[in-house]
């Protein structure tokens, strides 16, 4: 319960930080909404005076002057309406895109711990169909206040012209707020249930796209689509939920004000037949009874939607209070120029949240300049090295450190400018060829660019494309071969020209037979440069310097390739299995 009302309290707080951040707009909505009110409210008493005092009298004055004074009404509320309408389509527009990057921008800032719990399908649905939640809230806001002020202002009219008959009317209304209470509390849990259902779908379907080709090639599109259909009719069972309960409560809404109306007709009448109220009045009072039945039918809806807007809110205030692992120092060292790169992890130990520790003790040391091939077991921590020198995350107990400084201790930008990942599994944008490779130097000159593709081997096929370098590429760059997508992302590292540069496993791509045209590539690039190179290939691990073996969380071997593959029973046993698989 303590946690339930924790999320609560922290979607309420999000509400009102939305509106306080358009409070301009609400404020113009509101004003604007309260014209029209104005409006609306004025006119059954205009008519009311014109029935007496025109109709009745046989003043043909007076009714012309008293239809001239709803004419004005009517102008004011057309007016009125407009300005209302588009500042409810401004405030809805500005909070749906401040929701957004707000999710985006604290997205990036979140750490890769946060990303490997929380999928992007998950991300997707919150910054989509949740933050539409909240940009309706804050486009019906100008008409919710001024429907609340309709309902107060018709209450005072009623009891002014007849308090008896106007009680007749208003003692429902309190316990039309109880049921609206009650109402309330049961939608907000139903629907924040729906939401939840939404966003195990959007995950779903976001997997199943990036996927796509996995699914295709296994042949396992019925099961996917099975899967799917029980997960959207646990949406439709969440969505009657909310249905049923819509249709016991609005409809109620509804009737409360016309049996309010038929009081009104039959006592009402009763005294203009008697001479105890003027024909005008009763009619202006019938208009102002009818009048609440639109208002209170809104809202019951609005309530509906700021309970979505709620339930919204709690799932957005999950992302952007989640708190970034990773933290940079109040004085951050600065690293000294030009970057030597020179590595070393001490006593290392590392483990995934709930997991048992990957790396456990780990002491390993790079000299600058010096490239080192890392060789392991599926699963003996040979990536999660790679992420912490990029800090991507912090060890458990031990240090990394970097010309001498502890990665801690240092900037975040610092440490990714100076150590370069280029990971197994390659991810390119859906933008050109030349805008991929200077993603992270988007200022790189085009000359730069193309000296980069031709380090990385990558040149020669970049020319044969439809449009060379300005070859925009399919999603996830799905339009290359894995091995061409590979030697963009190394061009891409080469520019950004780290002091250190990380390969996981970054020619697993590339065709055996293909091999030989990046080895030379790669030759080039890691001369001179700090390289870790993980990789499983023997040709590719004797580009290196040296070859350290890792097992159960520590470096059990060290060597040249040459001289591991004499000495080492457990190295060519490695390899062995590597090249079996």
């Amino acid at each position: 319960m303590g946690e339930h009302d924790a999320r609560r309290r922290a979607a309420w707080r999000f509400v009102r930080a939305v509106i306080r951040s358009q409070a301009s707009g609400v404020i113009g909505a509101a004003l604007s909404g309260l014209l029209w009110q104005a409006g609306a409210v004025s006119a059954p008493l205009l008519v009311g005076y014109a029935i007496d005092h025109g109709v009745v009298t046989k003043d043909r004055r007076i009714l012309l002057i008293w239809l001239g004074a709803l004419l004005g009404v009517g102008l004011l509320e057309m007016t009125a309406g407009a300005v209302r309408h588009l500042y409810a389509i401004r405030n809805r527009a500005r909070s749906d895109a401040r929701v957004r990057d707000a999710i985006f921008a604290h997205a990036l800032r979140l750490d890769a711990s946060y990303h490997d719990r929380v999928g992007p399908g998950e991300l997707m649905s919150r910054a989509s169909s949740d933050s539409e939640h909240v940009a309706r809230m804050m486009d019906s806001i100008g008409h919710t206040i001024g429907y609340v002020l309709t309902v107060l202002a018709v209450a005072i009219v009623l009891l002014f012209l007849d308090w008896k008959l106007a009680l007749v009317v208003l003692i429902p209304l309190p316990l039309v707020s109880l049921a609206g209470w009650r109402y309330s509390r049961r939608y907000h849990e139903r629907t924040a249930r729906l939401q939840e259902r939404w966003g195990k779908a959007a995950t779903l379907v976001e997997e199943t796209v990036s996927g796509i080709r996995v699914v295709k090639g296994l042949g396992a599109g019925e099961p996917l689509a099975s899967e799917f259909r029980v997960r959207s009719r646990t949406i439709v069972d969440r969505a009657l939920d909310i249905a049923r309960l819509d249709a016991v409560f609005l409809p109620t809404l509804e009737f409360l004000p016309m049996l309010g109306l038929l009081a009104v007709l039959w006592l009402g009448g009763r005294r203009v037949i008697s001479g105890d109220l003027t024909l005008g009045s009763f009619v202006a009072f019938n208009a102002y009874v009818a009048m609440l039945v639109w208002p209170l039918r809104v809202l019951g809806q609005r309530v509906t939607t700021l309970q979505k807007a709620v339930g919204a809110s709690a799932r957005i205030s999950e992302v952007l209070d989640a708190e970034p692992q990773l933290r940079e120092a109040r004085h951050p060292a600065e690293l000294e120029r030009p970057l030597r790169g020179d590595v070393r992890l001490s006593g290392v130990q590392f483990g995934h949240e709930g997991e048992r520790p990957v790396l456990n003790g780990l002491d390993l040391h790079l000299a600058p300049g010096e490239s080192l091939a890392l060789v392991g077991a599926t699963g003996s921590g040979k990536s999660t090295i790679a992420g912490l020198l990029a800090r991507l995350y912090d060890p458990d107990a031990g240090r990394v450190l970097l010309d001498g400084h502890d990665v801690r201790d240092l900037r975040i930008s610092d440490v990714r400018g100076a150590v370069a990942l280029v990971f197994e599994e390659t991810f390119l944008f859906t933008d050109s060829v030349r805008e991929n490779i200077r993603f992270a130097r988007p200022n790189a000159s085009n000359e730069d660019v193309e000296r980069a593709a031709a380090l990385a081997g990558a040149a020669g096929f970049i020319a044969e494309l439809p449009d060379g370098y300005d070859t925009v590429l399919g999603e996830r760059g799905f339009s290359l071969s894995g091995g061409q997508r590979q030697r963009v992302a190394i061009a891409r590292a080469i520019l950004a020209d780290p002091a250190v540069l990380v390969l996981d496993d970054a020619t697993s791509a590339v065709d055996a037979t293909k091999e030989h045209e990046i080895r030379a590539a790669l030759t080039t690039v890691m001369s001179g440069r700090t390289t870790l190179v993980i990789a499983h290939r023997p040709a590719t691990i004797a580009l290196a310097d040296r070859v350290a073996v890792l097992e159960s969380g520590r470096i059990v071997e060290e060597g040249t390739h040459g001289d591991l593959m004499r000495s080492s029973v457990r190295y060519r046993t490695l390899l062995a299995l590597e090249q079996a698989a």
